[in-house]
């Protein structure tokens, strides 16, 4: 069962808070039951790998075949050998779990197989309001050692706290913001609310980021106009930058609006100027837009061996709905032009590009309450 577990590592990291959050299935569901999906004529089997979990954020794969994932409430676990590790890897103290935030995500450094580092994303009591921080600590047999914080400080409340960890084919660490409820922020370069950030592994800026140098802009910033992400991945075979991003949720905008975009240097994603599918000079309008909102809350490139088909398709889990979406881009992956380490997209892809609801029959399968 491991062995088919690892192979689907992809597609189990997008409907983790869907699947490793519940307790136990509904009676007669997830019991090694197959499925087909209509749009996809694809034959999927469901199955329970863990239960009694509390709400589970983000899973990483290790070198050595371990899965490494968090719980919201804190806790770093360990699923090895077909089963669950009793104690916790780690158990972050001063994390703040409440509302949306709490321990988000964890990656792995690129070399974590020789220098067993690892990085999370969780929110905290600054004494003045929540905020967000991502830590580096070292794998140890006796527990996590040699504590640095990359960044922290960033603005946070119970909702809109990012935060997605993603290390690019550059070695760089990509963290996504949430522009904490006070959307304005998503449009001032002096605040780290609402962006996208790009570090050296180490927390030191990188000095081909576009805001170095620049006065009252804060050097870590890669993009922004951003409301809320939580989905990043890099496409193979471009290095392209995709992200899922929450559109607006009626307080602070018209319901809809869910985003896929492709992120680029510097650039300015619009919110809250615009949102949907609104357009604006200067600003970047989504390669995909989604109304009625799915929620994305994640966002990955299928790698895996178990489906060839979906090679190098794009998918993300959906809080809304508890779906999962593929997005294919058939004439995109190839086309365009290079310029630095970039391959910037035929601009016909924005037209071409296309979705499916690949699991949308099984949403009530998936419907499930935490434990």
């Amino acid at each position: 069962m491991f062995g088919m577990n690892r192979m689907i590592a992809p597609v189990l990291s997008l409907i983790t808070p869907l699947v490793l959050a519940c307790s136990h299935p509904p009676p007669g569901r997830g019991a090694s039951e197959l499925e087909t999906s209509p749009g996809s004529q694809t034959n999927v089997k469901v199955e329970t790998v863990v239960g009694n979990l509390e709400v589970v954020w983000s899973i990483v794969w290790a070198p050595d075949g371990r899965m490494i994932f968090t719980e919201r409430k804190g806790r770093v676990r360990v699923f090895e050998n077909g089963k669950l590790r009793e104690a916790p890897l780690f158990t972050v103290p001063d994390v703040e779990p409440g509302g949306e935030s709490g321990l988000m995500s964890v990656a792995l450094h690129p070399q974590f197989a020789s220098n067993h580092l690892l990085y999370l994303s969780y929110a905290y009591n600054s004494g003045d309001g929540q905020r967000v921080r991502v830590a580096r600590y070292r794998e140890t047999p006796g527990g996590f050692t040699d504590r640095k914080i990359i960044i922290e400080d960033i603005p946070a409340t119970y909702l809109h706290a990012g935060c997605r960890l993603r290390f690019g084919p550059d070695g760089k660490l990509y963290i996504t913001t949430g522009d904490a409820t006070k959307r304005e922020l998503a449009q001032q370069l002096d605040s780290l609310a609402g962006k996208t950030l790009r570090l050296n592994d180490d927390g030191t800026v990188p000095s081909d980021n576009p805001f170095v140098g620049r006065a009252n802009a804060r050097p870590e910033i890669w993009t922004y106009g951003n409301r809320n992400s939580q989905g990043i991945d890099f496409q193979p075979g471009t290095n392209l930058l995709f992200e899922t991003e929450h559109g607006p949720s009626g307080f602070d905008g018209p319901g809809g609006g869910d985003e896929v975009n492709i992120l680029e240097r510097g650039k300015n994603y619009g919110w809250p100027v615009i949102h949907h599918r609104e357009t604006h000079e200067g600003m970047e309008s989504p390669l995909l837009e989604y109304t009625p909102a799915c929620a994305p809350g994640s966002g990955m490139f299928y790698r895996g061996a178990a489906f060839p088909q979906f090679k190098g398709n794009f998918f993300f889990g959906c809080l809304r709905g508890t779906r999962m979406i593929r997005v294919t881009l058939p004439s995109c992956r190839q086309s365009g032009k290079s310029y630095g380490r970039e391959v910037r997209p035929d601009p016909r892809c924005r037209r071409r590009a296309g979705w499916l609801d690949l699991f949308l029959d099984f949403e009530s399968r998936w419907s499930w309450q935490s434990g």
